[in-house]
């Protein structure tokens, strides 16, 4: 189980104990604001690619679609995201629980600039009933990105 991972991870960092599991799914945007009471925007939502051979983690805010054309100028090619069948096996978490930490070895982590709008940020800890607090700082961390990117749109105010 992949939240096991997240929370070795985090051990070794000292903050496992910030780990919030929850009686409820937390799978969606939608859910994962409920359960842990705040706007949807500040969800931390992990979307994985095929990017040529690289497998590929955006992490964007809750908010955020993915633009296809910011994307094919920063990755040179369309979407494509990975099927369920694939998640797991290639990033290290199902569906549901995607997110960038304690992935498989290879998995490129991005951050899109849509989150930056925001001091903290709940991303999944590895389990479809799981978050994390993080600052930007922290996510940045403890993320183990490449570099920070634009590959979203933000809906209309």
């Amino acid at each position: 189980m992949s939240i096991k991972k997240v929370r070795e991870y985090f051990k070794e960092k000292g903050i496992d104990g910030r780990i919030q599991e929850f009686n409820i799914s937390s799978a969606t945007v939608s859910l994962a604001a409920k359960a842990l009471n705040c706007d949807e925007s500040h969800i931390a939502k992990t979307l994985s690619f095929h990017v040529k051979e690289d497998i590929v983690l955006i992490v964007m805010a809750g908010d955020a679609k993915v633009s296809n054309p910011k994307y094919k100028a920063q990755f040179g090619t369309k979407a494509k995201m990975l099927s369920a069948n694939e998640a797991e096996p290639l990033t290290g978490h199902a569906i549901g629980g995607v997110c960038p930490f304690a992935v498989n070895q290879g998995v490129k982590v991005y951050l899109d600039i849509s989150l930056k709008r925001f001091e903290t940020v709940f991303p999944a800890c590895g389990s479809p009933n799981s978050a994390i607090g993080l600052s930007i700082e922290e996510l940045e961390e403890y993320s183990g990105f490449i570099s920070w990117i634009d590959v979203c749109s933000l809906p209309e105010s």
